[in-house]
């Protein structure tokens, strides 16, 4: 289920809540940012104005918020892997590292809406945000194999808003297209697992010059205040 989690991660997490009506009632929105550079992040700015946008929509909607860089997640180990494997749990640490990942796997399964904010990093996706997919994406909880092959498991109905930021062109017919591996990775991770209503927004040239950045962002802005519910 949903439920704030500060304890767990340094009070960092945080709900908002909007009593307005909607049409839709029960919203839940889970927002995610990855960018390492704070109040300086496009992708962080660009999220946050996605979930407003939403939030909108849908005005009695619940948000909780995860900041993967200020709270980042701890990398996977053997004893991890083999825990999930079966391998009977005897350490308190290990306990509470498995704790965390469930905690994000209930998060995730009762969103709505999930926002992710997600800066280009050497033509991939930060390390802090791959740390979350490997605690999310575990056989048996998000997906398993069956007869004919992969099958997710998160409940139907859920739509991705990923927020891209990157500093070069890697769309249409640029010779950097072959280079991207942020948008194609994190559309197919969400995919393996049931997510596949996923929009991209993407503010990219954004190292071309401060014209090209301020375009970049006014155009993903655009992109926002279209994009449906």
């Amino acid at each position: 289920m949903f439920r704030a989690i500060g304890n767990l991660f340094s009070g960092r997490n945080r709900w908002s809540v909007s009593c307005a009506p909607a049409e839709k009632t029960n919203v839940k929105i889970l927002h995610i940012d990855s960018s390492i550079l704070g109040e300086y992040s496009v992708s962080r700015q660009l999220s946050a104005e996605t979930v407003a946008r939403q939030k909108a929509e849908h005005p009695d909607a619940t948000v909780l918020y995860r900041d993967l860089a200020a709270d980042p997640l701890p990398y996977l180990t053997g004893a991890h892997l083999a825990a999930r494997q079966g391998t009977p749990v005897t350490e308190a640490t290990l306990e509470a590292d498995l704790a965390i990942g469930n905690s994000h796997i209930e998060d995730l399964a009762a969103a709505d809406i999930i926002v992710i904010g997600v800066p280009m990093y050497n033509f991939s996706i930060p390390a802090q945000l791959k740390s979350w997919i490997d605690r999310v994406v575990v056989a048996g909880k998000t997906f398993q194999y069956g007869a004919t092959g992969p099958e997710g498991l998160l409940p139907a109905g859920k739509k991705a808003f990923l927020i891209s930021s990157r500093g070069g062109i890697y769309t249409g017919d640029s010779p950097a297209a072959v280079l991207d591996h942020q948008e194609k990775y994190l559309s197919a991770v969400l995919g393996f697992i049931g997510v596949r209503d996923v929009v991209w927004i993407r503010a990219e040239g954004l190292s071309l010059g401060a014209e090209a950045k301020e375009a970049a962002i006014v155009q993903a802005q655009s992109e926002i205040a279209l994009v449906p519910a």
